[in-house]
């Protein structure tokens, strides 16, 4: 059964945890920052650790009534396994392994500290910094597989309608002269993560009170980040067959990057707005209930 917190003999408690937390989770926050957060894919991880520490410190204030001590044998049972899967990680040094065991093991003595009820009432900052930490490449490259194809193929057939001299055979794609190969980075795949992430905290802070419509929204981020990288595609690939190799490689390659994703997030903001009488119909709904 689990037991109310009282006043504990020991000073800032709130701090002694934080310090205990940082001491666990400093070296495997070093490495993941040194691996991951130098590349595009992993570049958004220091925002959303930032922003996930300051989600987390305003729910758990606000969950504060809520604490209770977890199941002792219970978190004990989840802990020993988990500490030991992290260790043998941290000794091969297979590091998206060691990141989730090394997050698991703080969320499993969360549990043990504060309760089933407070970590419930903190669900959304908890599944949020789980981008903090790279996904395992072979899961990445199978998830992004049939996006590349599919980005690839619809790029071929809008600009052979058009009348350009192209086609293409999977990911690779012959346009005039040039051939281009249409990696994650060119499809600008390596950013959707930081799209989903930044989408689900924007659509998280705006509208956590209508859980429906949050949910909708979110749902958006992928075709919305489908769209903007197959546009992205579609500049390189005219870049290149105008103005030669070098430009579709170069600053225009870049540009064409940061103006799509720019252009995602704008899109997610005008899909909130176009769902205002939406957003209020649900509202009135959950009022009525």
């Amino acid at each position: 059964m689990d037991r109310r917190i009282d006043s504990p003999a020991m000073p800032r408690p709130g701090l002694l945890i934080a310090l205990a937390a940082v001491c666990f989770a400093g070296p495997t926050m070093f490495d993941v920052a040194r691996i991951s957060w130098s590349t595009e894919q992993g570049a958004h991880g220091p925002i959303v650790l930032l922003t996930g520490i300051w989600l987390l410190v305003r729910e758990l204030r606000a969950s504060r009534p809520r604490m209770r001590r977890g199941n002792g044998l219970l978190t004990f049972a989840l802990l020993v396994p988990c500490l030991i899967v992290y260790t043998l990680a941290r000794i091969s040094g297979i590091i998206e392994i060691e990141g989730f065991t090394m997050y698991a093991g703080l969320i499993i003595a969360a549990y043990g500290i504060w309760g089933g009820a407070v970590l419930r009432a903190v669900w959304f900052p908890l599944v949020y910094m789980l981008f903090v930490f790279p996904p395992p490449d072979t899961l990445f490259a199978m998830m992004t597989q049939p996006l590349k194809i599919f980005i690839s193929q619809t790029a071929v057939s809008l600009l052979h309608t058009l009348g350009y001299p192209i086609a293409g055979s999977g990911v690779m794609i012959q346009i005039g002269q040039y051939q281009m190969l249409v990696a994650a980075a060119c499809a600008g795949l390596n950013s959707l993560l930081s799209l989903t992430a930044l989408g689900m905290f924007y659509s998280y802070i705006r509208h956590s009170s209508n859980f429906p419509y949050m949910l909708a929204l979110i749902c958006f981020i992928l075709p919305i980040a489908v769209v903007a990288n197959l546009v992205r595609v579609l500049l390189l690939l005219l870049i290149t067959y105008h103005f030669g190799e070098a430009a579709g490689q170069g600053f225009f390659h870049e540009l064409a990057g940061l103006s799509m994703f720019a252009s995602a997030l704008i899109a997610i903001f005008f899909i909130d707005w176009l769902g205002t009488p939406l957003r209020h119909r649900l509202a009135a709904k959950g009022r009525a209930k």
